[in-house]
């Protein structure tokens, strides 16, 4: 671990807002490379999602989004606690959902997790939702909902 920089823990950080020792840890498995390290926190990020699956959500946000005055958005984004609520990068969150929410076809919640996510299409929507549950270390979820088009 002497031989991590701090350049490349600041790299991994700034692409997947884990903490320093998740980083410290998947870099000290993968050897020092960053692809694999990257792979292995993906991973990490799907275990704790399952384990926290089964938690209460009782907070979140409801976030708009329109689209050229022509879509519009409302997205119940749950988590488990108002501090992972009112965090900007949670806020965030929402707005990214709600963007995807708009370019959608999707009908329901479930279909909408099925679908490639907009900025990253390697990922589906669940995928990217998981990745924040690692992230945030609590439990989120897209609650519900609703879209109107012109």
């Amino acid at each position: 671990m002497a031989d991590l920089s701090k350049e490349l823990i600041q790299e991994l950080r700034a692409k997947t807002g884990v903490s320093v020792m998740a980083i410290k840890k998947a870099l000290d498995k993968t050897g020092g490379d960053t692809k694999k390290a990257l792979e292995f926190l993906k991973d990490e990020a799907s275990i704790v999602a399952a384990k926290k699956s089964d938690r209460e959500t009782k907070a979140g946000i409801i976030q708009s989004y329109i689209h050229s005055g022509r879509i519009g958005v409302l997205v119940k984004l749950r988590c488990e606690t108002d501090f992972v609520a009112k965090n900007e990068e949670f806020q965030t969150l929402a707005r990214e959902i709600a963007m995807q929410i708009a370019s959608s076809e999707a009908e329901d919640v479930r279909s909408l997790m099925n679908e490639q996510y907009i900025r990253n299409p390697s990922l589906s929507v669940s995928q990217y939702l998981k990745e924040a549950i690692g992230k945030f270390g609590e439990n989120i979820e897209i609650a519900a909902f609703q879209k109107l088009e012109l």
